[in-house]
């Protein structure tokens, strides 16, 4: 036995067609997506990946092998891949040969953050800004610094981590568009570190052998140590972690001979380095010192290594700006926090390797927070060291003052050697990782294909020679303060990325969101992302400005090219969390006719058939909601599957919304009767105030429509769309959606049946239209140039010939309202909006089109009034008789005259509006004459909506 089906004719309408288990008709379409009755399905993994067909029962959308759910991560938060087997995703990445704390986080964020800031620049810095200001920066750059890493420790402890370090964990928590925008702009920062401190490493080399110049100069120094570093990556990791320890005892060795030097050195004269030009100037005239000054090394200057002296302790409490020797470039507060910040951006060392370490979830927490507090201990105390043992002039004027002044020399290069290689080491390192997963991910299509290639022992080397050969473009941009400058900014935009990237989870209330580490809040995540913020307008606002707009840049790339991955986006969570507080404040009784929009239900049986009309009204929604609403038969007690049928269907419908390029929601529903399952629709669909008001149906024709939904009428295929065009339309141009005999009456709804549905929709105040002749419509072709050029309005009640033209009711006035959004619309402001008023004399004609005009005028719509005379047909009317309140009590020749009527005026027409008449009482005789005065009116005409308004839609208020 089949289920009755009301045929939407051209226009759509609805219908009751057969879902799974609905009936024993039930599994006559088993392979677009249900269970087949013979072969029960295993359902692997969510109903949003996964669905199950006669073919294949554990496939995904896509045609991949569905994940088994024993195996899958559950409960991983944001930071979960499901690719272990184990329950617990943090235990899952624990990798018993992995690295520990102190060799995997602590010594390599260490050394980074040491680099070459202690040994080589923090001499300069306290002889430009003297003491406080030099704490004052500390405090400023290491204030963001914890505070990044607290948003750091949330989101690293939140989820099991893969490689590709921060990148990783950005991307898996905020989505591909931003993760991977910020992931690029962090490859970059680690390039523009690597060389930073690649050029300390040279400048101190070079200092020692002598060489300065000569051999090429000093990029190509530079060159031959990044080639060396080259090298050592491609060996892999290994090696920098089994050195890390070594490299920072050395460090430590280093620095604990300065604290000797301190103490046991005794006041001397040191000479200033000739790397200093500016230094040794002297004038080319010696009697006129205003003369053109030349560099004389033949001369020697010293400055003064006072020891214990609380007079140097004065002279460099305050700041003294001068100018940077390498760059000849004035110093400021914004420049010395460049160069401090660049040289303490090493927080992200050990996450860089978290492919790498026995338990990232514990080691980079933990480790990154001892280095931190570690480094700027030593920070504060080497400040407070050098402004009470050395003079002003010796701070500003040699970089090399801590190993200059140093009893062991040689040492203090061997720690500056440590510092600035394994740094540069370990940001080669970094940048290559976070290149690998870019490309793994996919995020730029085939562009970054090679950097995916890695040896046996998982070591990415193309990864590392394209880091190589960025690191070698940067170098070219010479010294290294102006290396330092852009270095800061990149990191800077990074950290703030990482805030942005926990408060946004945190703001959203995301129950998944629950990381092991609690020391931060949504304030610790907002003042990181300020700050960051703030102290990169203070370094370089233009420069600032362009890696904003950099990375807005990459956002907008990726949101439009990035393939859709399993991570889950942010922008999703944002958007869930503002609506909803946004439809709580939005309150129905607040509700004013001034902004009133239509919101529209559409009852649709089979899309097949009405395409046309679903961009039609999409057209019509004026920035509105619009929801498409459908009827399947039967319900879950008599379904033979414990799942709801629904749930399998429902990405089919999903995926014809995409296609068609319309915005709108899909609400489905399953009841053993046409008439409940619309009332469901009409009550239930929307939510909040954002309900429908109006309801559109498809005409019910005579005789059931063709299909004409094909692949060519559905955009090309889509990223996010999981089933193709193909099977989207094969699904819905199946037997279930097509009655097996289209001229057959027993699977239909009979006459009665749909005005008890129309009757319904008014009953439960909704605005109601019927679409009829939009099977074939074509808006560009209609449009086109030389096609139909008008849409045509005819508000007044045509079956109320006594009111016509002289009563504006809201339903008069909902007709209008209606055809001039649509001529509104952008896809419509081609067409020209006609209003036709009927007349029956010539004093007529002239007082409604003075009327007309003026109405139209109050509400600021553009169309074009036309009188028409009918009084041909008000003549047809039966005198003899009363009043008819139906149209189908009027003659028959009557509606006739006005069908015809309207097919004169509507050559170019290429849709029109209708008043429509009310339906009858509810007697099975009245509704087929009231469906046949319906068909009568409207056969031959254009495309046409007939339309019925409750509401007052209309103001003339300002």
């Amino acid at each position: 036995m089949h289920n009755p089906v009301l045929d939407s004719g051209g226009g759509g309408g609805l219908a009751f067609s057969v879902a799974l288990g609905g009936d024993s008709d039930s599994s006559r379409r088993p392979a677009y997506g249900m269970v087949s009755n013979d072969e029960p399905a295993t359902v692997s993994g969510s109903f949003d990946d996964v669905f199950s067909s006669p073919r294949a029962a554990s496939r995904t959308l896509d045609g991949t092998a569905g994940p088994d759910v024993s195996g899958s991560a559950i409960g991983c938060g944001n930071g979960a891949s499901g690719s272990g087997g184990d329950l617990d995703p943090i235990t899952s990445t624990s990798r018993p040969n992995g690295l520990s704390t102190a060799a995997g986080v602590f010594a390599p964020v260490t050394i980074s953050m040491f680099s070459a800031l202690l040994f080589l620049r923090m001499g300069f810095a306290v002889g430009q800004l003297g003491f406080l200001l030099t704490a004052v920066e500390l405090f400023l750059a290491y204030g963001i610094i914890i505070l990044t890493v607290l948003s750091l420790c949330a989101v690293s402890s939140n989820g099991a981590i893969e490689g590709g370090g921060v990148y990783y964990m950005i991307s898996r928590s905020l989505g591909p568009e931003f993760g991977g925008s910020i992931g690029v702009l962090f490859f970059i920062a680690n390039v523009f570190s690597c060389a930073l401190y690649i050029s300390g490493f040279t400048e101190a080399l070079t200092n020692v052998i002598g060489y300065g110049d000569s051999f090429g100069g000093k990029f190509i120094h530079c060159v031959l140590v990044s080639i060396i570093i080259l090298c050592l990556c491609l060996l892999g990791a290994g090696i920098f972690a089994k050195t890390a320890v070594a490299a920072l005892i050395v460090i430590v060795a280093a620095y604990i001979t300065f604290l000797v030097t301190v103490f046991a050195k005794h006041s001397t004269a040191i000479s200033i380095p000739k790397d200093n030009t500016y230094a040794y100037l002297v004038p080319s005239n010696a009697s006129d010192p205003d003369s053109e000054k030349i560099v004389d090394f033949n001369q020697t200057r010293t400055a003064l290594y006072t020891s214990f002296s609380f007079d140097s302790f004065s002279e460099n409490l305050f700041s003294n700006f001068t100018y940077d020797y390498s760059t000849g470039k004035s110093t400021d507060f914004a420049f010395m926090f460049a160069i401090i910040f660049s040289g303490v951006t090493g927080l992200m060392a050990g996450a860089n390797v978290s492919g790498e370490l026995a338990r990232p979830h514990i080691s980079i927490p933990r480790g990154t927070l001892q280095a931190v507090f570690v480094t700027l201990l030593v920070y504060i105390l080497t400040a407070f060291l050098l402004c009470l043992t050395c003079s002003r002039d010796l701070l500003q004027n040699n970089y090399m003052v801590i190993s200059d002044t140093n009893v062991l020399p040689s040492v203090v290069f061997l720690g500056i050697f440590a510092a600035t290689f394994f740094s540069s080491m370990s940001n080669m390192i970094g940048a290559s990782r976070v290149l690998q997963r870019l490309a793994q991910d996919k995020l730029f299509g085939m562009l970054l294909t090679p950097a995916t290639y890695e040896t046996t022992t998982g070591n990415p080397v193309i990864s590392v020679i394209i880091s190589w050969v960025a690191v070698v473009l940067v170098l070219m941009i010479g010294a290294m303060n102006r290396i330092a400058k852009i270095t800061s900014i990149f990191f800077l935009l990074s950290y703030m990325g990482v805030n942005i990237a926990c408060l946004a989870l945190e703001l959203t209330s995301a129950p998944n969101f629950r990381p092991n580490f609690k020391y931060f809040s949504s304030y610790t995540c907002a003042l990181g992302a300020i700050s960051t913020a703030v102290m990169m307008l203070v370094v370089d606002a233009s420069m600032s400005a362009v890696a904003v707009v950099l990375l807005m840049l990459l956002i907008m790339i990726l949101h439009y090219q990035a393939p859709i991955g399993s991570w889950g986006s942010i922008s999703q969570a944002l958007i869930y969390h503002q609506v909803r507080k946004y439809l709580l404040l939005l309150d129905s009784r607040k509700e004013h006719v001034k902004f009133w929009r239509p919101q529209i239900l559409l009852l649709v049986n089979r899309p097949a058939t009405c395409c046309p009309l679903l961009d039609f009204v999409n057209d019509l929604k004026k920035s509105g909601l619009y929801v498409i609403g459908h009827v399947n038969a039967g319900t879950l007690d008599t379904a033979e599957s414990t799942l709801d049928p629904l749930q399998q269907v429902y990405p089919y419908w999903l995926s014809l919304v995409d296609y068609l390029k319309i915005k709108a929601f899909v609400e489905l529903t399953l009841t053993e009767s046409v008439r409940s399952g619309i009332q469901q629709l009409i009550r239930l669909s929307g939510l909040g105030a954002m309900k429908p008001n109006t309801v559109v149906i498809g005409f019910h024709e005579l005789h059931a429509s063709e299909a004409v939904l094909q692949e060519t009428h559905l955009l090309k295929d889509l990223k996010f769309s999981k089933i193709g065009r193909s099977e989207v339309v094969e699904y819905f141009t199946a037997s279930d959606f097509l009655p097996q005999d289209l001229n057959a009456h027993t699977d239909r709804l009979q006459n009665y049946e749909y005005i008890q549905i129309l009757n319904d929709v008014m009953n439960l105040n909704k605005n109601l239209v019927i679409a009829r002749h939009f099977g074939r419509f074509d808006r560009e072709l209609m449009l086109k140039a030389g096609g139909k050029r008008y849409v045509d309005v005819w508000p007044s009640h045509l079956f109320k010939p006594e009111d016509n033209g002289l009563r504006w009711d809201n339903s008069c006035l909902f007709v209008l309202q209606l055809a001039c959004i649509l001529s509104m619309s952008s896809k419509w402001k081609s067409a020209t909006l006609r209003v036709f008023i009927c007349v029956n004399s010539l004093q007529d004609m002239h007082v409604q089109e003075q009327q007309l005009k003026l109405l139209l005028q109050q509400l600021r719509i553009k169309a074009k009034s036309v009188m028409v005379p009918w009084d041909h047909v008000v003549a047809q009317m039966d005198r003899g008789s009363g009043p008819a309140r139906n149209i189908a009590e009027f003659p028959k020749p009557y509606v006739s005259g006005i069908n015809e009527m309207i097919r004169r005026n509507s050559a170019d027409t290429a849709v029109s509006f209708l008043n429509l008449p009310l339906p009858p009482p509810l007697t099975s005789q009245r509704a087929e004459e009231y469906m046949e005065a319906l068909r009568l009116l409207t056969a031959d005409l254009p495309p046409t909506m007939l339309v019925h308004g409750l509401s007052s839609v209309i103001s003339t208020a300002l």
